[in-house]
């Protein structure tokens, strides 16, 4: 069994050695004496849970940069969804990978995916060993109706799903209300509950949304999800900023997850969540996720923490609105237990999910409160070390292959473009 010990590393403020055993932590102590196969010297660095990003389409890497500064459904109909028919299986493993990286250097070790192609998504997954949630994604040619394209990608993957690592799990994505009906919201439904799966979809995002909503079905989109059957606890809405009292109450009953991102709220100005209400007044269960880098252009969950927290704050005019110890707790264990995955905090028995902080940094200096610092004022610089069910991705700030996998996302990219112009 792989063994990883860690040494002087400050835990809770306190110093500490932790031994990582397999996939677990498996001993916590002031010293342990003991050999194991890989030591990490901890001396001024801090441990601290990853982040879990809970909604993006990694492989939108593709689009950092592209289509700027357009509004919501324009930017879809014009410019994303014309180029996204270009992208190849090769092209999303490349963009892939290049997401990965950028989210293991930055502190993120599981995503929640929605994109196309998903089967080269779980290829980058696999290679690169993090964990993630990857969407059977569906959208409609006609009511009723999956495109070809979902049907076939969505067949091949749950074909694949026996052959799965532990770190990759399959969920059922409609993309949202106006593009999957709710003849095939309800099919999702009870196919999601027979295999107890999650369901993630884009939910009350922008006003258009919800006016167009009530006007096709008499109902909020959080209503008629209601209706289809597809609120449960098992169900991530990604965004959910146009809620009402009804829609709030309705969420927090059913035990949804909400997938909050502030970034992509602001730069498509789509809306403001409502940070306070939801989640303190209420009890909602929020987590953060990045969206993806088209409309961030980031993928840093450091970024997210810190919007989350000042947005909240400046929606409910209170400054102690969304303090630092529940956004940090909203990027890290919300997102591991919603997705069931037993990790999200550093203790034994826990999966080995970490990042070692080096308090060195002028970011970190000086250090009164560690999560403060992390939420307010850390970059993706201060983040040494990243470990994922117990093996090592980034060490002394390094990432293997990381110039070869930039190159070949670079190349992918020329030539999708070049595709697109023709």
């Amino acid at each position: 069994m792989n063994t990883l010990l860690i040494q002087h590393i400050l835990l809770d403020g306190e110093p500490r050695d932790i031994l990582i055993e397999g996939s677990r932590f498996k001993s916590i102590a002031p010293r342990l004496d003991t050999v194991a196969a890989h030591t990490i010297d901890g001396s001024g660095m801090a441990i601290v849970p990853p982040f879990y990003n809970t909604h993006t389409h990694a492989a939108m890497t593709s689009m950092r940069g592209y289509a700027d500064d357009i509004e919501l459904f324009a930017w879809l109909q014009n410019h994303i969804w014309p180029a996204e028919k270009h992208i190849t299986p090769d092209d999303v493993y490349h963009f892939s990978r290049l997401a990965i990286l950028e989210m293991i250097r930055t502190g993120t070790v599981f995503f929640n995916d929605m994109y196309w192609h998903a089967l080269a998504t779980v290829r980058a997954v696999e290679e690169m060993g993090v964990r993630a949630a990857i969407g059977r994604m569906f959208i409609e040619s006609s009511p009723g109706v999956v495109t070809e394209r979902n049907a076939r990608e969505n067949a091949a993957l749950e074909a694949l799903r026996p052959t799965l690592s532990g770190r990759i799990q399959l969920t059922f994505a409609p993309h949202a209300i106006y593009t999957v009906s709710g003849q095939t919201l309800r099919t999702i439904s009870e196919e999601a509950r027979a295999k107890d799966a999650f369901i993630h979809i884009h939910a009350s995002e922008t006003e258009a949304e919800v006016a167009d909503c009530i006007k096709a079905h008499g109902m909020t989109p959080v209503a008629w999800l209601d209706a289809c059957g597809m609120l449960t606890p098992k169900t991530i809405l990604a965004h959910a900023i146009h809620l009402t009292t009804d829609d709030i109450a309705r969420i927090r009953d059913c035990r949804c997850v909400i997938a909050h991102m502030p970034c992509s709220n602001f730069k498509l100005a789509s809306g403001q969540f409502r940070f306070h209400e939801v989640a303190e007044q209420n009890g909602c269960c929020v987590t953060i996720g990045t969206d993806g880098c088209a409309s961030n252009n980031n993928l840093s969950m450091l970024d997210e923490m810190k919007f989350a927290a000042l947005s909240a704050k400046g929606e409910a005019r209170l400054p102690t609105a969304a303090p630092a110890k529940m956004v940090f707790d909203c990027a890290t264990r919300h997102g591991a237990e919603a997705f069931g995955i037993d990790a999200g905090v550093i203790a034994e028995g826990k999966l080995a999910d970490a990042l070692l902080i080096d308090l060195r940094y002028p970011l970190m200096a000086p250090c009164h409160n560690l999560i403060s610092n992390l939420v307010y004022s850390a970059d993706s610089s201060c983040i040494d070390t990243v470990i994922c069910d117990g093996r090592v991705l980034m060490e002394n700030k390094a990432i293997p292959s990381e110039r070869d996998i930039i190159a070949a996302a670079q190349d992918a990219c020329r030539s999708l473009f070049e595709r697109l112009v023709r």
